[in-house]
């Protein structure tokens, strides 16, 4: 049984909510969260501003691990997930003038070892966004959100190292945005869909559209597989951004939706190395 962690960007807070007792643990931050993964030696690492932090979850304590493109003080770090060998990769993006709207091309892609050496894969990125890797390790999915696109490369397991980048999914009018991306266990993605209410499966082999879970908010931002069986499908969504005729229109945005009876399961996480 996974616990299910959201962060709440804005008011700088990473909430950690089990589902066999429903109770929720928050803790607050001191600067933007991004992403919160577990790690293997105990509680979770998280992106807040430019810095990967170690949460203890019994003391409440962050510890400050290494930070992120220093040579550029308006950036944060945005999505961030860890691979099957344990190796953390997380994103960037530049100073957030309204919500989707950046100072372009500010963002880079980088992957954090056991060891906390950063390796920079990417530059130029608009809005570093959902990751993830294909069942067999060997390919890499990636979303900068601004290029309305799901992007898939070459992956080397044992180094990291991307290569032979290509799209294998445009965003269709209507669609919205890109956001965060899980997989499921029989390999494809989904994509929680910014400004589109829903989020859609992809099969990544012939870049069709599977199917649409509409959700009662436009905002979703994010989703991941959880529960028992791991047949849960969580999405979180925003609700910063909206007019007040819209947020009467849309109550629940802002909240974390479970989604059941999809008849298809995701996987287990990987916990970070370091």
């Amino acid at each position: 049984m996974m616990s299910s962690v959201k962060v709440e960007s804005v008011v700088k807070k990473i909430h950690r909510w089990s589902p066999t007792t429903c109770q929720i643990q928050s803790i607050e931050t001191d600067d933007t969260v991004g992403f919160a993964v577990p790690r293997k030696s105990s509680g979770y690492v998280a992106g807040v501003g430019r810095s990967i932090v170690a949460i203890d979850w019994s003391t409440e304590v962050m510890t400050s691990l290494v930070d992120i493109d220093e040579d550029k003080p308006n950036n944060r770090l945005n999505d961030g997930k860890v691979d099957p060998m344990g190796r953390l990769l997380a994103g960037t993006m530049g100073k957030e003038e309204q919500p989707a709207q950046v100072q372009k091309k500010q963002g880079s892609l980088y992957s954090v070892n056991s060891e906390y050496l950063v390796t920079k894969h990417l530059s130029e990125v608009d809005i570093s966004n959902g990751l993830e890797w294909s069942l067999d390790q060997k390919t890499f999915f990636y979303i900068d959100s601004l290029a309305l696109s799901v992007d898939a490369f070459d992956y080397n397991s044992s180094t990291g190292h991307l290569s032979n980048r290509r799209v294998v999914y445009h965003m269709e009018e209507g669609e919205g945005l890109p956001d965060g991306m899980t997989i499921d266990a029989e390999g494809n993605l989904w994509v929680a869909c910014y400004n589109g209410g829903r989020v859609i499966r992809i099969d990544p082999t012939t870049g069709k559209r599977l199917q649409t879970v509409s959700l009662p908010v436009m905002k979703t931002t994010s989703c991941c597989f959880g529960g028992p069986d791991y047949s849960d499908l969580y999405v979180t969504s925003a609700s910063l951004g909206l007019s007040k005729s819209e947020r009467n229109q849309q109550p629940l945005s802002g909240n974390t939706f479970r989604v059941k009876g999809l008849g298809v399961k995701g996987l287990p996480s990987h916990s970070f190395s370091g």
